[in-house]
């Protein structure tokens, strides 16, 4: 097949498509089976690329990654196909010649329901990075119906409604019927030894079919496709006729609503008892049919189990996958009736975890009694790795319970899943090098003072050529003019840009593309929502999923304290704001979603007054999303990474900005350190407390009200939540910050708040300065690219090679 087809080929393609699967011409075709039938040549070109790089990876016998998680935030796929396989100009004449327009077909494409967050967004850029480089690598996750969900706001409260997505997205999805395996549920475990072979047999248990549906990922200017693998689960023929011939239509398919329960949503609250078990489900659901489709498919080419971790490697992005360990295990020990001890070895040469997280809440736990229940061999599985775990401990620190106690991965009733992690990996790595240290000094000390040569960093990056190059073409076309191509495809030529910082000419360029791209969004947002925005205002950006220690909170305290510095005197002649903040709470939690509702009324608030509202705006938007972060981030002017140090691990949202020119406003914290190194001194606008000044506050004992009690600005901050904002009030705010803060809002307000005032005053004073900034900020993000970090991944922990040279 042609992969790089002319424009009238392409119309023919197209116009084929419109006639076999919706039976109409061109002329007859509404956009949304246009977008569907360009959707469907693209797909066919890189399904015979990827059949193409599949057989040169199987006839080489090259080792390949398997990147397991349980979310894929990868956006829409059209225009990143398209883009990546260099057809813009092919499809935007085609479908010209046909009467259409391609920048209109991309908006009839939704977001793929795969993601939520900076997990699935990462994952997706490393699965992008993995095709441009041409390894051998494939995705597994959940085919989620209704994704995370779709964000509503209504009077400032979040509601949470369905995200319908597979409609217009199911096009990119290749059904497997051909590829079908069976996961097990509770019941009984019994054992019987047949033939000198110990047997296992479920008694009662409930099986459910994996389906899986494989997506196409593409690279830029690759030969390799990628797969990302989807699972749906179906019920296997439990359809009850005699209960349906009387009428009891409910019971009769229950067993089917089960099944399709599991792959509803992504992340179900799981703040009762029906939705721990979900998310048990689903997680085991997901991994075993991933476990057993990466062995069946071992075996088609190698016919031999042996050499399953020289040609195989596992990767565990987050705990949520960790159960493959104990899944591997029982594939080898149950159907191909391995030892234990060379079952353990295969397993553990072959899987590899990184860690995204130091929040102890965040490290996955289960009840130990649910789990039996749920997953009966597993925990059987479990178990023995723990007590063979426990007695390497004893050995190694005799006597010393309490480390035991820490380390074991079955203590106190619970299921420790990043122990399990850590037992059952060759690496283990953090994502940026705050993040790595701390889980060396803190989070999971013990087991790196055992196993030090297991820990690494690799830092985070994203796909530079999707968030730059695609996103922002008019910033690209200055880089290509000032630097060539080459960034492209080696981002660290990125650094080049350097040698430009005096250049006039290039720093006014610069300055106008933002002015354009801040133009370009505020159209956009005008278009959603019938509000204009003030382009000649600073677009100040936080982009992020709400949680409390990402203190959007505080960020809002700052609003509040210039908006009652505007209430004391509107003719104050002030630099105008836009504040613009994007994030969704998880359905179960409450404070997150005050803190929404919150910054919703102070913008509504604000609006009440027009005079301010000249000078100060702050926008929510609803339903934030990869879309709108593709046209929001190249616009941004200000970025805020202002987690408390020492809490978020990396983050990538920042390394997006900075590459598309906002400076930064940060703590000390995730890849902000590194972002400030590679920007240069002074490129960066870092306050508050360091990770370790966090720590010794808390060792001390940390009382916010202290702060309040010495700052007027603060405590007419605090004082303004119970007085309310567009008629709400919110004095539990108010109550959080003076006894809990857990974040320390308040110990780090008067440092933020004066870094932004410095951060204003060079906007205002200095705009040259300012673009000078931006340009090596720019130049500096070459480091951040998902290229460096899956080269890291594949030189030090998954040993892959790239399939260049001859096929």
């Amino acid at each position: 097949m042609n992969y790089k087809p002319g424009a009238n080929e392409v119309k023919a393609n197209i116009e084929t498509k419109l006639h076999r699967y919706f039976g109409c011409s061109p002329e007859e075709a509404t956009k949304e089976q246009l977008y569907k039938a360009c959707a469907m040549t693209v797909k066919d070109i890189l399904t015979e690329k990827r059949q193409a790089f599949k057989h040169k990876v199987n006839r080489k016998g090259a080792k390949r990654v398997y990147y397991m998680c349980m979310e894929f935030l990868v956006g829409r796929s059209l225009k990143t196909n398209i883009h990546n396989l260099s057809l813009v100009n092919e499809y935007t004449e085609a479908l010209k010649d046909l009467g259409a327009d391609l920048a209109e077909l991309y908006e009839c494409e939704p977001d793929a329901g795969l993601g939520n967050g900076g997990l699935g967004r990462l994952a997706a850029c490393y699965m992008d990075s993995l095709s441009s480089l041409d390894y051998p690598a494939t995705g597994f996750s959940i085919c989620y119906e209704y994704g995370l969900f779709k964000q509503k706001i209504i009077d400032g409260t979040q509601v949470e409604m369905p995200d319908n997505w597979l409609p217009g997205g199911e096009v990119w999805l290749v059904p497997r019927t051909d590829r079908t395996f069976r996961v097990r549920f509770g019941g009984r475990i019994r054992e019987k030894w047949n033939d000198g072979r110990l047997e296992i047999i479920y008694d009662n248990c409930e099986e459910i079919e994996a389906v899986p549906y494989d997506m196409m990922m593409s690279g830029g200017d690759s030969e390799a496709v990628s797969l990302l693998r989807l699972w749906k689960a179906k019920d296997i023929d439990n359809f009850n006729m005699n209960l349906f011939a009387e009428g009891e239509y409910s019971r009769a398919l229950e067993s089917s609503v089960n099944a399709d329960i599991i792959c509803k949503v992504l992340y179900p609250a799981d703040n009762h008892y029906d939705g721990k078990i979900l998310r048990l489900t689903q997680q085991y659901f997901m991994v075993s049919a991933s476990c057993q489709s990466i062995i069946r498919d071992h075996m088609a080419v190698y016919g031999t189990i042996d050499n399953l971790p020289d040609k195989v490697s596992v990767h565990i992005n987050d705990t949520h996958p960790a159960l493959c360990v104990p899944e591997f295990m029982r594939i080898l020990l149950d159907d191909y009736c391995l030892s234990w001890e060379k079952a353990w070895d295969i397993v553990s040469r072959m899987t590899s975890y990184t860690n995204h997280t130091v929040l102890p809440e965040a490290l996955e736990t289960w009840n130990e009694d649910l789990f039996r229940l749920r997953l009966p061999r597993i925990h059987q599985i479990v178990k023995e790795i723990n007590e063979r775990f426990c007695k390497q401990v004893w050995e190694a620190y005799p006597g010393n319970w309490s480390r035991i106690s820490e380390m074991a991965i079955l203590a106190g009733g619970v299921v420790r899943m990043a122990n399990l992690a850590i037992v059952g990996s060759h690496h283990i790595n953090g994502v940026s090098e705050i993040h790595s240290g701390i889980l060396k000094d803190i989070t999971f000390r013990n087991f790196y003072r055992m196993w030090p040569d297991k820990f690494d960093n690799v830092t985070n990056g994203i796909a530079h050529r999707r968030w730059l190059t695609y996103s922002n073409p008019g910033l690209a076309d200055l880089l290509s003019d000032c630097i060539g191509d080459g960034y492209k495809k080696n981002p660290t030529e990125l650094a080049n840009l350097r040698k430009y910082k005096d250049d006039s000419q290039v720093l006014d360029r610069l300055s106008a593309i933002k002015k354009e791209n801040k133009e370009s969004f505020a159209r956009h947002y005008y278009e959603k929502t019938g509000i204009l925005l003030n382009t000649e205002s600073c677009f100040d950006v936080q982009i992020k999923r709400l949680h409390e220690y990402k203190r959007q909170l505080l960020n809002a305290m700052n609003i509040i304290d210039l908006y009652l510095q505007l209430k004391d005197n509107p003719n104050a002649d002030v630099l105008p704001q836009t504040f613009i903040f994007g994030a969704k709470a998880a359905p179960g939690y409450r404070m997150a979603k005050e803190i929404i509702r919150l910054i919703w009324n102070i913008g509504e608030d604000i609006a009440k007054n027009p005079q301010i509202a000249e000078k100060l705006r702050v926008v929510f938007l609803e339903d934030y999303n990869v879309t709108t972060a593709e046209k929001l981030v190249p616009a941004a002017e200000l970025s805020e990474q202002i987690s408390l140090a020492g809490k978020e691990a990396s983050g990538t949202g920042c390394m997006k900005l900075m590459i598309n020119g906002a400076l930064t406003i940060g703590t000390a914290d995730g890849a902000n350190i590194e972002m400030a190194e590679e920007a240069g001194e002074g490129n960066l606008f870092m306050f508050g407390l360091s990770a370790p000044e966090v720590e010794n506050i808390r060792s001390m004992g940390y009382h916010p009200a202290d702060f309040y009690n010495k700052n007027e600005r603060l405590q007419r901050i605090v004082n303004s939540f119970s007085q309310g904002f567009n008629g709400n009030s919110f004095s539990h705010i108010s109550e959080y910050l003076l006894v809990h803060d857990p974040f320390m809002c308040m110990a780090d307000f008067e440092s933020y708040r004066k870094m932004h005032k410095e951060v204003n005053n060079l906007y205002t004073a200095d705009p040259c300065e300012w673009n000078r900034k931006s340009l090596m900020n720019i130049a500096g993000a070459g480091k951040f690219a998902a290229d460096r970090a899956v080269s890291e991944y594949a030189d030090r922990i998954w040993n892959i090679k790239r399939m260049t040279g001859k096929k």
